[in-house]
């Protein structure tokens, strides 16, 4: 492998996570094809040596995230997108890294939340009622910012975003 190829492996993660962030931000839908990337893109820093943890770890992490984003999704918490984006980046997080991972999502989807409540407080108050949330997609708020967010920021904490 060339001494190059560790460093596209990141770059790519982190463009994934900044095209799943605007996406998410501007149309309030996270692509599938970003989601499918960032598992494939998994595989093949696992295959070449370069993922920042080892594949028993990343399949736990992501076999933790699934059902609980996935019960998130449910009760209509966060979207399908969210929890599937969550689930990809846990990958990357492992089993090591997962709770920080969770912890900084919440704290940056706490963050966003309070921030669309300053600016646009109808709008999250009408996000909040039956009548609200019958109004469908762009009501609610982009957590794929927070979770982009937080998965670059343990990228970094864990040295697999370290481009030194």
């Amino acid at each position: 492998m060339p001494a190059w190829f560790s460093y596209v492996i990141p770059a790519v993660f982190v463009a994934l996570l900044g095209a799943t962030a605007l996406s998410d931000l501007f149309r309030r839908k996270i692509p599938n094809w970003a989601v499918l990337a960032m598992v494939g893109l998994y595989v093949v820093a696992a295959f070449t040596g370069v993922a920042p943890t080892g594949p028993w770890s990343a399949l736990g992490a992501a076999l933790i995230a699934f059902p609980i984003t996935y019960a998130l999704y449910h009760f209509n918490i966060m979207g399908a997108g969210d929890a599937k984006l969550f689930t990809a980046a846990a990958l990357f997080t492992g089993l090591t890294w997962l709770m920080q991972f969770a912890v900084i999502t919440a704290m940056l989807g706490g963050m966003l939340a309070i921030g669309f409540l300053i600016v646009r407080p109808r709008r999250v108050f009408r996000g909040l009622t039956t009548a609200g949330r019958a109004e469908g997609a762009g009501a609610g708020i982009p957590y794929g910012v927070p979770i982009a967010l937080a998965a670059a920021a343990v990228g970094v904490l864990n040295g697999f975003l370290s481009f030194t």
